[in-house]
């Protein structure tokens, strides 16, 4: 018995150590990280960026295996934490979008030649409101 229970750790560990460095291989291979200090002209912190991130997904993965663990940290700093969670998933997808280069694609097959950024600008706004939408209606059932 204690075997097995030896062998399920193991495995468990192995299994999240994986996924967590294809998770950050994934973001450090998009470059959201250095591209975000550049655009913000605060390359000096990326260190601190980088540690934020891993910090980020250390404490994700406790709150989703502990899922009956609460923290009480109030209205607005859940606020805070949805909008920066937001804007970070956001920026990924933004990201992985660029390096795959759907955006020059889907305008092109679909015939648009101005307004490309408008186009963006409207993508992200409806993934905005179909999450709040998510999470204020559909979430709370």
């Amino acid at each position: 018995m204690l075997i097995r229970e030896i062998i399920l750790v193991a495995v468990g560990l192995l299994s999240g150590a994986a996924t967590a460095a294809g998770s950050f291989a994934l973001i450090t291979s998009l470059g959201v990280v250095p591209r975000m200090a550049g655009k913000s002209s605060t390359a000096v912190h990326v260190i601190a960026y980088e540690n934020a991130i891993i910090l980020g997904g250390i404490v994700g993965n406790i709150l989703s295996i502990f899922a009956g663990l609460k923290i009480l940290i109030g209205t607005g700093l859940l606020i805070v934490f949805g909008v920066t969670a937001g804007i970070f998933v956001g920026c990924l997808a933004a990201a992985l979008a660029e390096v795959l280069q759907v955006w020059p694609v889907l305008f092109r097959r679909s015939g648009i030649k101005t307004g490309m950024n408008i186009g963006m600008v409207c993508f992200a706004l409806g993934k905005m409101a179909g999450s709040f939408y998510f999470f204020s209606v559909l979430y709370r059932r």
